[in-house]
């Protein structure tokens, strides 16, 4: 009786590693197959709508409300040491650097990585991409590759975007609360930013993007069975793009500060 749970572990473990080789078989097919032909830019072209122009609010608001509250939480405590004057440097470097790269990729994920993941899961379940390789017409290339691309291009892009949001909440915040005049506050906002700084931590989230289109497309293309299926693809895919983008961030940061860091 007491070998019978071991073995479960066992074997849950083995799948486990079975799905981690068949995930990384799926990103090598797209390093091997994004730069060949057939060439999908309508398709590409629909998924950057898709990724980035509806979701221009969702990170409009996220980002508003990160400034906003980053603001009124920050100027009580600066406020006790006479440091108010450094807020707007805090709360630039504080959106660019990470809260603003890492929110935003977090609720794309949410929002996106859902989407794909039961998009492409459904269209596996009522045999659509069975019949699509039938026809010889790649389906990898029209359902997972122009995906990837629309979140790698559009991630930072949106990043960019709602760090803007944030840092006119911010200034909104201190405009009403400090009456601060907007030269000042984006002057000494943008004076506390390097090149490292904009680059670096705004392009890791074209990292995120990859990482959700490609867990997200490799759970529904993957996927097996019905509907209920889908909705646990379609779960799955935002809770592994959620985990993998925490990790992904802790390691680009080490990198970034080994490479960057003052000495």
């Amino acid at each position: 009786m007491a070998s019978k749970p071991a073995i479960l572990n066992l074997s849950a473990f083995t799948e486990g590693l079975a799905r981690v080789g068949e995930f990384g078989s799926f990103v090598g097919d797209f390093f091997k197959r994004f730069w060949r032909p057939p060439f999908e830019w309508k398709e590409v072209w629909r998924q950057m709508d898709e990724v980035g122009v509806k979701s221009f609010l969702l990170t409009a608001v996220t980002g508003l409300a990160i400034g906003v509250v980053l603001a009124m939480q920050s100027r009580g405590t600066l406020a006790r040491f006479g440091a108010e004057a450094v807020l707007p440097k805090m709360l630039a470097l504080s959106l660019v650097k990470e809260i603003g790269p890492v929110f935003t990729s977090l609720v794309l994920a949410g929002r996106v990585g859902a989407g794909i993941g039961a998009e492409i899961g459904s269209m596996r379940v009522t045999e659509q991409i069975d019949a699509l390789e039938v026809g010889s017409l790649k389906p990898y290339n029209y359902l997972v590759i122009t995906r990837v691309i629309a979140c790698v291009v559009m991630f930072p892009i949106l990043t960019v975007w709602a760090d803007a949001i944030g840092l006119f909440g911010g200034f909104m915040e201190s405009y009403i609360v400090g009456n601060v005049d907007y030269r000042v506050f984006f002057a000494s906002a943008f004076d506390s930013l390097t090149f490292p700084d904009i680059i670096v931590d705004t392009g890791k989230t074209a990292i995120f993007g990859f990482i959700v289109a490609s867990v997200s497309s490799f759970l529904g293309y993957t996927v097996r069975g019905g509907t209920r299926e889908v909705g646990q693809a379609a779960m799955q895919s935002v809770v592994t793009s959620i985990l993998l983008i925490l990790v992904a961030d802790v390691i680009v940061v080490a990198v970034s500060l080994a490479l960057f860091a003052p000495d």
